[in-house]
């Protein structure tokens, strides 16, 4: 495991702006809205060392951001657009920032050199120290934009961890100091990130039990599940092993029509839900079995096979319409509702009680296998050849189409060029057919596969008299 670095403060101090800043990348969403931040975000950075390091080696670390702590206690009562009361959250953000700072390396506590200490930033001292984390706290005041602000920050040695840390994250000011400060206070025996073997991107419309599912898979409350629609507002990524494989889930907020995004932070976890399908090898698309399928999901599916991403389809709360629904007259019905996921394997299973969800990671692992080989030439060009010979593409005004050669070029999805005489011939209904016929012979029966058709050319003279050049001929040969 690598080292975890905490940032943990009241509302609006900058904590997700900080996480951006160490990040290098917009990760977190900012907002001025309090509460925005609920779960645990988290990404793995590298740190860079100090001008003036002995050994000059970067740190790595999990980098996790946290909620606003007492959010609902500064704001008073606060409600969504659907008019929930989201005060009924607020016992499960605190308890995902205690987590975060019992299991962190380092704890990043931020206050506001613009605002000073506050009775919330006492409080939240008070909490570390209670709890045993005070040896880990470096003091942060955050928001000294300039040389103006500084004679502000060393009014947060008060609340008792020693000379605080200034730093713009908004403009970068003091950010070099603050690395370094940072850099000092990673262990430094962990200097060499091990990706996740595999990613997977947990993705479908509100309430569909994503965030349930999370924590299945983690074996633990790694992210807040509510019965209020809209909770998770971040990608959450989720590191864990699991039958002795690494994997990194990402839990994305929940998908609905874009005439009722509420503000712009719906707008940007939306954007955040698309940036986590691009970055997953696998995609799970989860359904509600007690849901009809809506125009949202059938959207989020040609998504998914248009970004051409091997997809799992997992129907969850299966246990709840069991005893009335049959699996069989369930998949014909998927049929007809996702007909461009008609290879996709489907499971059926209940992220609440676990059932079904390790049949869910072993197909998972299967599909990342399946987009991740590479065919042999001599297999691909035998078996076009015999799918030809039992049925090649219709010709037109008497064209006989022809293959010359046939190669694997890419994986991810596995992509085949075929080089042939008249690419027309094989576009459109036999590409279908072809592609039906290559996962019938080929080991990507349940993946996407890209299908590229080149036309041969003749070489012209001067390319001809070119690679002569190259090869030492002679021009008048």
């Amino acid at each position: 495991m690598l080292p975890r670095i905490a940032i943990i403060g009241r509302p609006n101090v900058g904590k997700s702006s900080l996480f951006n800043r160490l990040a290098g990348r917009r990760i977190s969403i900012v907002d001025p809205t309090p509460g925005v931040t609920r779960d645990r975000v988290t990404y793995t950075i590298e740190v860079p060392p100090p001008e003036d390091a002995p050994d000059g080696e970067p740190r790595y670390a999990e980098l996790v951001d946290t909620g606003g702590y007492g959010v609902y206690m500064a704001e008073g009562k606060r409600f969504d657009d659907a008019g929930e009361d989201l005060s009924r959250l607020t016992g499960a953000i605190e308890a995902q920032i205690r987590a975060a700072a019992e299991e962190a390396s380092l704890i990043l506590f931020v206050t506001d050199a613009q605002t000073g200490v506050t009775t919330l930033d006492q409080a939240i001292a008070s909490m570390l120290r209670r709890e045993g984390n005070a040896p880990k706290v470096m003091p942060v005041v955050n928001k000294v934009d300039d040389e103006s602000w500084e004679s502000h920050a060393p009014d947060a040695a008060k609340l008792g961890f020693g000379t605080p840390v200034m730093v713009s994250a908004a403009s970068g000011y003091r950010k070099r100091q603050f690395f370094e400060a940072v850099w000092k206070r990673v262990p430094p025996e962990t200097t060499n990130e091990r990706d996740a073997e595999m990613k997977i991107a947990i993705v479908g419309r509100r309430n569909a039990g994503k965030s349930s599912l999370i924590n299945s898979l983690a074996g633990q409350p790694r992210v807040i599940v509510s019965e209020i629609a809209g909770t998770t507002r971040d990608a959450i990524d989720v590191r864990f092993e699991i039958e002795g494989k690494a994997m990194l889930a990402i839990d994305t907020a929940g998908v609905r029509k874009r005439k009722s995004w509420a503000d712009e932070v719906e707008s940007f976890a939306h954007q955040r839900m698309l940036h986590a399908i691009g970055r997953a090898d696998v995609c799970v698309l989860l359904l509600d079995a007690q849901e009809k399928s809506s125009q949202v999901e059938k959207r989020l599916a040609q998504e998914l096979t248009d970004r051409e991403k091997p997809t799992v389809i997992a129907v969850n709360k299966w246990d709840l319409v069991r005893s009335r629904v049959k699996p069989t007259d369930y998949l014909e019905y998927l049929e007809q509702e996702f007909p461009g996921l008609g290879y996709a394997p489907i499971v059926f299973l209940s992220a609440k009680s676990g059932e079904g969800v390790n049949d869910l990671v072993r197909m998972s692992f299967n599909l990342f296998r399946q987009a991740n080989h590479r065919e042999t030439t001599g297999r691909l060009n035998s078996v076009i050849k015999d799918i030809l010979n039992e049925r090649g593409p219709s010709s037109k005004l008497g064209t006989r189409a022809k293959v010359y050669y046939v190669s694997q070029v890419d994986v991810r999805p596995p992509t085949i060029v075929m080089v042939v005489n008249k690419p027309d011939l094989f576009k459109g209904q036999y590409e279908r057919y072809l592609l039906n016929r290559l996962r019938e012979h080929l080991p990507f029966s349940e993946v996407p596969i890209r299908l590229l058709f080149s036309e041969r050319k003749r070489m012209k003279l001067n390319e001809l008299l070119s690679r002569e050049r190259s090869r030492g001929g002679d021009d008048d040969d």
